[in-house]
């Protein structure tokens, strides 16, 4: 077989910094709402994602998350695949904790179409989740927002809520790395909108927590320590890193709202998947695991946040309501995102053809 007589095989190839440049003119927030509407109406494919763990030589956790996924609108299919591979011990290197590709592949061919740095659309489509689930789910006018971790996700998330919730004007931020916490507050005051807050540090995760009205952990922590008292009546808790809340919160919460409850029931490693797994978390339709016993005192998922988006779950019932959003990731929201960035980018030139 004569290779060479295959036709031109090109594929935009964007760096970071492309991606940053082509996203300045996508409304993020926007693509995510959308991606979430098609699921929560059957117009997705979200197969099981491969995860692949290992401990580096120095003795850290390391993983390789490999995540396909395909949209189908009116008109066309957008099919993707996101690889995302972390070390926790990077920031200590002072490199990111995350890194890797998205993928968009033609729906003819399935030959690629575009490859692009992944971590800064990751990123930025998580915080997109946390800032619909506060315009759907946070209490009337929320003024304070709790930010538990001060890394690249939490200077996301302050980038998209200080945009998008105009009443937020204090700013509370913990990190067990106090230099850390202090740079993420410089970098909160440089932001646009970063000048109407006050923005301060606090010496303990419960401090953090007190008085918020919006509660974002984004840290590394695998066991619970957010305890359902530390809360306030009406907080929305969007909980990102899916480990910092214990059972006993999940239990007392008056709301909790997941991205897909399959993700969710299916993971052995997160909270909602092991309280599943217990029998102590029921999935929306009331239902217990096959095979195993509810508990004494169960909770059951209310609705998915793409629900509440279109309006088939009320959400709130009430302003003192305790509210946990739980977006386990999806990669079709990266896959939605991603087919955006590329639009702009190859309307505007940005980035690199390269041919396979």
């Amino acid at each position: 077989m004569d290779f060479e007589q295959y036709p031109d095989s090109t594929f935009r190839y964007l760096t970071r910094a492309d991606v940053i440049e082509a996203a300045r003119n996508v409304d993020i927030v926007e693509a995510v709402s959308d991606a979430l509407v098609l699921h929560s109406e059957g117009q997705s494919i979200l197969p099981e994602e491969a995860y692949l763990g290992w401990t580096t030589p120095e003795g850290a956790s390391a993983r390789c998350l490999a995540m396909p996924g395909a949209l189908t609108t009116d008109t066309r299919s957008i099919i993707g695949l996101k690889t995302i591979n972390a070390s926790l011990a990077n920031p200590d290197r002072g490199i990111p904790r995350s890194q890797g590709f998205t993928l968009l592949l033609d729906q003819e061919t399935a030959r690629p179409v575009a490859l692009m740095e992944a971590a800064y659309i990751s990123a930025m489509r998580t915080a997109a989740v946390t800032a619909l689930a506060a315009r759907h789910l946070a209490c009337e006018a929320p003024r304070a927002v709790a930010f538990l971790g001060c890394g690249t996700l939490a200077q996301a998330h302050a980038s998209l809520l200080l945009n998008t919730l105009p009443t937020l004007n204090e700013v509370v931020a913990y990190d067990i790395s106090p230099g850390r916490a202090q740079s993420f507050l410089d970098f909160v005051k440089k932001l646009p909108g970063g000048e109407r807050v006050t923005a301060k540090a606090v010496d303990g995760a419960r401090g953090c927590v007190a008085g918020a009205d919006l509660v974002v952990p984004v840290t590394t922590v695998t066991q619970g320590y957010i305890e359902p008292d530390w809360l306030k009546p009406g907080t929305l808790v969007a909980h990102v890193s899916l480990d910092d809340l214990t059972e006993a919160a999940v239990l007392d919460a008056d709301l909790v709202v997941v991205d897909d409850w399959g993700l969710v029931r299916d993971d052995p490693r997160r909270l909602l998947g092991r309280m599943h797994r217990a029998g102590t978390l029921l999935g929306p339709d009331g239902e217990p695991r096959t095979g195993v016993s509810p508990q004494a005192r169960t909770k059951q998922v209310d609705a998915t946040l793409g629900d509440i988006v279109i309006g088939r779950h009320p959400g709130r019932r009430s302003e003192a309501d305790i509210v946990i959003s739980n977006p386990f990731g999806m990669s079709i929201l990266d896959v939605a995102v991603a087919d955006r960035v590329n639009s702009e980018a190859e309307s505007r030139g940005i980035g690199d053809l390269l041919n396979l």
